[in-house]
């Protein structure tokens, strides 16, 4: 019995002293291969003092993040230089209240390195396109004014526009930062030190979880919406299901997490844009898994894209971005499931390029100079942004992550809908208002335009729409419409 108790008692000190070891182990190496400090920092230590009664909740959030234990603490991340634009005095230390890229890059250089080659990076380039003309003029006004804006911005870009895709963030006198442009958390954010971006869009703060960023609801702040609803085309696809109902079993907190070896319930978000495989890395491009750009009104490869924003990417084409994201694929599918999802998907973008995009592009630059000058005060410019930017966008998301009702009902049903009620009827409009003008160029980009939308609409495509449809598909459509009618026949 006394023996029993003794092999009892060692085996709970061996248990014990095995649990200890885990939770004892040594700090983790940085990223990037910068030394950790030994122990927290005497500015750090005095940082976290004041917090813990200031602000116990960001005090808490820190504790329990990975920094805590690898004695990273506040002043590592936020000390600032003699002369940065944002540096300011701060309870005896020189801070900067903005953690960009290009701090986090001390200690995360792979990571740093990689997301500044990305789209997400490039974000706030979005200022001055037409999106940033709609909330800038079309929806707003010059009524918001700040010290970095005595002549005033719009408040539904600053509080829209600018909260996913970042700003430029200006800094006032003292390093104080211009309220229009702080708060800001903007994926491209523009900082003061001049890096783009914010790794805290995915990584909020002061956890900077790892496990909060591979969550699907974390795309959701920017990846959604009538124009690019990728959190709901998601959350309606195999995939998002399959999330719900097993996510418990999704093992987010593992440092690894290696889609076959770590868990294998469902793919997220992370996990076939950036997460590792058993032959890939974690990567902070996420574009280089996307054979196809669908932002742009006529789908482009991604090279192509990247090439006119001078990105490195430009050198990896799509085929190569084609197989790293087959790879991930390769973990749930065989290759012929695979295989046959391409074929779809790159069968969707081609319908919508070639029925829709290219002539519709065509035709709206025919048009122009039949319209008022001004952006966006014609009604056909708001016809034609919105069959390209939402319901385009829409359908060819929809098709990339198998979500069918975004696909067809909200997408290419859109697309149809608003192009032969509303666009084609607004161009026939312009062309029987301006076919008699006596101003010769307009008459002449009138007769210019009728030209192509006779041949757009006598094309293969859309033909039906005047009423040539070939006989043989008329009477096939026809037996189609029968043998539907008798399946559903009350016998």
């Amino acid at each position: 019995m006394k023996r029993t108790i003794v092999l009892l008692v060692a085996a709970i000190c061996l248990f014990a002293a095995a649990v200890w070891t885990v939770h004892a182990e040594d700090p983790p190496p940085a990223a990037g291969g910068a030394k950790l400090p030994a122990t927290l920092s005497k500015e750090s230590a005095s940082c976290a003092e004041c917090h813990r009664e200031k602000s116990p909740a960001l005090y808490q959030m820190w504790g329990a993040s990975r920094h805590y234990r690898a004695n990273v603490g506040c002043f590592e991340c936020h000390q600032a230089n003699e002369g940065d634009p944002d540096a300011i005095e701060h309870y005896s230390f020189r801070i900067a209240v903005i953690v960009s890229p290009k701090d986090c890059s001390k200690c995360h250089e792979k990571e740093a390195g990689e997301f500044a080659a990305s789209h997400h990076s490039k974000g706030a380039r979005i200022l001055g396109s037409l999106d940033n003309t709609l909330a800038e003029v079309v929806e707003g006004n010059n009524a918001f004014k700040t010290a970095g804006f005595p002549d005033g911005v719009s408040a539904a870009a600053v509080n829209g526009c600018w909260q996913c895709h970042g700003s430029v963030v200006k800094v006032l006198e003292n390093g104080k930062l211009d309220p229009a442009t702080w708060p800001n958390t903007g994926i491209g954010r523009i900082n003061p030190d001049g890096s783009e971006g914010s790794c805290a869009a995915c990584h909020s703060r002061h956890t900077f979880s790892a496990a909060q960023a591979r969550y699907p609801d974390n795309c959701g702040k920017c990846h959604m919406g009538p124009d690019h609803p990728q959190k709901e085309i998601y959350e309606e696809s195999k995939h998002g299901i399959a999330f719900k109902a097993h996510e418990d079993e999704m093992n987010l907190d593992s440092p690894k997490w290696i889609v076959g070896e770590d868990y294998s319930a469902a793919p997220t978000c992370a996990t076939c844009h950036m997460s590792a495989t058993k032959n890939q890395a974690v990567t902070h491009d996420v574009g280089l898994r996307i054979s196809w750009n669908n932002r742009p009104a006529v789908s482009i490869r991604p090279e192509i894209s990247d090439a006119k924003m001078g990105l490195a990417g430009k050198d990896v084409d799509w085929k190569t971005r084609r197989s790293n994201m087959v790879d991930v694929c390769l973990n749930c599918h065989n290759k012929r499931w695979v295989d046959n999802f391409y074929t779809q998907y790159d069968g969707l973008v081609t319908l919508y390029n070639d029925k829709y995009a290219i002539p519709g592009a065509a035709l709206y630059a025919l048009a122009k100079p039949l319209l008022k000058p001004v952006e966006f005060s014609n009604k056909v410019d708001f016809i034609w942004y919105e069959i390209w930017h939402h319901e385009g966008r829409r359908a060819r998301h929809g098709a990339s992550m198998m979500g069918p009702d975004y696909t067809h009902w909200h997408g290419t049903y859109e697309v149809a809908k608003k192009f032969y009620s509303e666009y084609v009827p607004e161009l026939e409009e312009l062309v029987e208002k301006h076919h008699d003008s006596r101003d010769e160029a307009k008459k002449k980009a009138a007769a210019a335009l009728k030209a192509k939308l006779d041949e757009v609409l006598a094309s293969a495509d859309h033909r039906w729409y005047i009423g040539q449809m070939p006989p043989e598909e008329k009477e096939r459509r026809a037996k189609a419409a029968e043998e539907f009618k008798k399946r559903y026949e009350q016998k």
